[in-house]
């Protein structure tokens, strides 16, 4: 065991060797994370301070938009000083927190997608029951849950791949801490507490599969069955936003899931990882503002607000 290397650091995929690429590279991943970032904080403020829009659907979208924004600062920014700075390394403690924030919100906006599924499941079936069924208090307590529910399912998986140190090898073959490239390097140990870990997870994953399938086949069927072209319209509108975030969400956890474990760094293994980490922060406020007509609405009000008055006090 004196021989023994354990490491404190790991190296991080290097996308190119040239610095003006490597600037450039940075310089790009800087222009998308201030998009998403830009596109999601005006949600959640739009939500926040329009008195129209205090309603549970958008309690549970703003929610939504704050996951998408913590979620893109995880892994972009580090990668973004590391390509202006020419850098390779990630701390273990950062790369521990790295991988526990990332399941923690993905874990947390999977069971607000089944909250939400609910929600709209209530709000189109039995419409006359909504007010008393989906009340402040179980939006409040469905929030917490899901939140608390992310904490300790990524306390779980982050505590076993980081019980045991890292001995055989600090490259890592992608731009952040990507969970399989972590279990490719730890010990034989941590893949089998992580194999369970992750048969477990498969189980809830399912569950929760199951469950946002029985609500939209509800939802669709209701529709369906509208015969007021209006309000079919109208329900449409309201649940296709969320099913795209599903679907979205669903095809990037199949790909972070299920893609091969790349042993080189490679253009395909970088595109991967962008999809699975980047895609959802970006498309999901996208995706909101240009379907949803009260979103955009309080949005033009927010701004009239905002730069009227200014205005008005310069010109007296």
């Amino acid at each position: 065991m004196s021989n023994v290397t354990i490491f404190t650091e790991f190296v991080l995929m290097e996308i190119s060797s040239s610095r003006e690429l490597q600037v450039v590279q940075g310089l790009l991943f800087l222009v998308i994370y201030l998009g998403a970032l830009t596109g999601n904080l005006v949600t959640v403020t739009v939500i926040v301070t329009d008195p129209h829009l205090h309603s549970q659907m958008y309690f549970f979208i703003g929610n939504l938009s704050l996951i998408d924004l913590c979620c893109i600062s995880v892994t972009v920014p580090k990668f973004i000083v590391n390509s202006l700075t020419g850098s390779k390394l990630i701390s273990l403690p950062a790369c521990a927190a790295q991988i526990f924030l990332f399941l923690f919100l993905a874990a947390t906006e999977l069971a607000f997608l089944v909250v939400m599924s609910y929600d709209r499941y209530v709000a189109i079936c039995h419409p006359l029951h909504y007010g008393l069924t989906i009340t402040p208090r179980l939006c409040t307590q469905a929030a917490g849950g899901s939140w608390a529910s992310g904490l300790v399912y990524s306390s779980i998986h982050t505590g076993a791949m980081f019980r045991l140190p890292f001995t055989g090898s600090n490259v890592i073959h992608q731009y952040f801490c990507d969970i399989p490239q972590i279990l490719r390097i730890s010990s034989s140990d941590v893949q089998f507490s992580e194999f369970v870990i992750v048969a477990i997870s498969i189980g809830l994953g399912l569950l929760c599969s199951v469950l946002l399938f029985m609500s939209y086949s509800n939802i669709f069927s209701m529709v369906l069955s509208m015969r007021s072209v209006e309000a079919r319209n109208k329900a449409l509108s309201t649940c296709t936003p969320q099913l795209a975030i599903l679907l979205i969400f669903t095809i990037s956890g199949i790909i972070a899931a299920l893609g091969p474990i790349a042993d080189k760094a490679s253009l395909s293994n970088l595109l991967t990882g962008m999809f699975y980490t980047m895609v959802p922060p970006v498309i999901n406020p996208l995706i909101y503002s240009l379907r949803n007509r009260e979103i955009n609405t309080a949005i033009i009000r927010m701004f009239h607000r905002y730069f009227e008055f200014p205005n008005r006090a310069f010109f007296g």
